[in-house]
């Protein structure tokens, strides 16, 4: 396991409407027989406290499971070509929505590099959004 300082890109597009959260955290990378992890933690606004986040991302390029524990718990399953229901926590209680992949990318040498994802989500089987997660290791520590 290996510690690095992590950014994170995610976007969002809503119709003609973008939006953008950046990030950049201390976290862990594992690289394992078939899949990378990473894990951070999230802070919250009080009285809310942190999330933990683990990202786990299939060196096939064909997965990628994103879950969230903590005070707001979620799992979202993004998979190329194929639509997952997945659960959504808010604040305000959960979401059930279907997680349509449509790219995962790695560029990952070890040390410094890139993961990319690309989805969309739909409510009700209608496209609300289209997202992007990049995921960049700026470096080791």
């Amino acid at each position: 396991m290996q510690k690095v300082l992590l950014e994170i890109v995610g976007t969002q597009r809503i119709d003609n409407q973008s939006d953008k959260m950046e990030l950049t955290t201390i976290a862990t990378i594992e690289d394992k027989e078939s899949a990378y992890v990473i894990k951070y933690k999230e802070a919250q606004e009080p009285p809310l406290s942190d999330v933990d986040v683990c990202v786990t991302i299939n060196k096939n390029e064909g997965h990628v499971e994103m879950t969230r524990s903590g005070a707001i718990s979620s799992c979202l399953i993004i998979e190329k070509a194929q639509r997952h229901l997945c659960q959504y926590g808010t604040e305000y209680g959960g979401i059930l929505m279907g997680i349509y992949g449509k790219e995962i990318d790695i560029n990952y040498n070890g040390e410094l590099g890139s993961f990319n994802f690309v989805y969309d989500i739909d409510i009700n089987g209608s496209v609300v959004s289209r997202n992007g997660v990049k995921m960049n290791i700026l470096k080791s520590m």
